[in-house]
């Protein structure tokens, strides 16, 4: 039987943990430091999904996992536990002023022959379909019409956890520290407190903090905690058939039932891992609000409720996920940085990670091997919000 040590028991060490069980009757170690999860991108993030990218290996891992989100109430059923994750569809919506049409209409171009099912609109259209938009300044938008929205991630995260157990998974919970190596096999995880946990595959799923595991291999793995600020707001308006909006700003808004979800770019130096608790209540002052009320007029009588921040796992070097084999080594594999798409993407990544740790092909994430930063062929991602 395959021994697998996962080393990190998020949303992505969870899903390659639970296919390589599901599928592949791994018998797989889970190492955790924090089981609360209280600083875990998985706990924290916005959990949505989409197509947009700019990439086509990005669009091919969100329809995937869009497809098995929409069957994992039956894939990740346990005896006692039928998930539900709240899966809606309303889709994507990136608006542009005319100087920046040209490069909307070149990835939807992209998007298009990739079989994302999106469309682009005028500003005609765009009033037409939804009404509450000012749409004076744009030039065209670009709506996904399906396999696009937003879900429960935590939900998701815990029923990948619980089918990952019911398969025989078993959770640790242990900081690991480095690793025993002989030639270019690992042998085991050295963590803190004198334990080893040895197996046949190791895989570092460490979300944001990953480099230093990496590191104890003699790998580089550019990845560091970003802070991204979401905001809660209560307004009285309506937005019927609201998608997420991502405006020319860099502002983004959806609704959550009767509240409104809201975020953007950082407004001072994008520096590692600030606290979680520092919410930048300036950004919400200056930016968003100014931006909000301008393009959803509606929404110049939203009141600020609450808000919260969690961490992308940003790698530095493409904006993109790496995940794979470790060059120079025949068991050791990563699966993290994927920079704010890894909860929307860890289904296909983690099916993919499991196909590969078990001597399978995996042409899903083949563009996401690690050997790329070595070589120094990035894959850039533009599309990142």
């Amino acid at each position: 039987m395959l021994q697998v040590t996962v080393i990190g028991g998020g949303v992505m060490g969870a899903a390659t943990a639970c296919f390589l069980a599901r599928d592949h009757g791994a018998a797989v170690t889970i190492v955790e430091r924090d089981p609360s999860y209280a600083r875990a991108s998985s706990s924290l993030s916005l959990s949505s999904i989409r197509q947009q990218f700019s990439q086509p290996v990005n669009m091919a891992l969100s329809r995937w996992s869009i497809e098995f989100l929409r069957r994992a109430p039956s894939e990740l059923a346990t005896a006692d536990d039928r998930p539900a994750l709240g899966l809606v569809e309303p889709g994507y919506l990136y608006l542009a002023t005319a100087a920046g049409a040209a490069t909307l209409r070149q990835v939807h171009a992209v998007q298009r022959a990739e079989g994302v099912d999106v469309a682009l609109l005028s500003p005609a259209e765009l009033a037409a379909r939804f009404p509450w938009l000012a749409v004076d300044d744009l030039a065209l938008g670009s709506l996904g019409l399906s396999g696009e929205g937003w879900f429960d991630g935590p939900a998701l995260h815990r029923a990948f956890q619980r089918k990952a157990g019911a398969c025989g998974a078993r959770f640790i919970q242990a900081e690991a520290l480095g690793f025993e190596r002989r030639g270019d096999l690992v042998t085991g995880v050295r963590c803190a407190g004198g334990t080893r946990i040895g197996g046949d595959a190791f895989v570092i799923a460490a979300g944001a903090w990953s480099a230093p595991l990496g590191q104890a291999l003699g790998c580089h793995l550019p990845v560091a905690a970003k802070k991204r600020d979401v905001f809660v707001l209560e307004t009285p308006a309506a937005l019927p058939g609201c998608p997420l909006v991502i405006d020319p700003s860099g502002v983004w808004f959806r609704t959550e039932g009767r509240l409104i979800l809201a975020g953007g770019p950082p407004r001072g130096a994008d520096t590692d891992e600030p606290p979680l608790h520092d919410i930048d209540h300036g950004l919400f002052e200056e930016r968003l609000w100014p931006a909000l009320a301008a393009r959803v007029p509606a929404l110049q009588a939203l009141r600020l409720r609450s808000a919260w921040a969690g961490y992308y796992e940003m790698n530095a070097f493409d904006h993109n996920g790496i995940a794979g084999r470790l060059p120079g080594y025949a068991n050791a594999f990563a699966a993290c940085g994927f920079s704010g798409h890894g909860m929307q993407q860890s289904p296909a990544v983690g099916h993919s990670m499991a196909r590969l740790i078990a001597g399978m092909d995996a042409p899903l994430i083949a563009a996401l091997t690690p050997q790329r930063l070595i070589d120094g062929r990035p894959l850039h991602e533009a599309n990142i919000i």
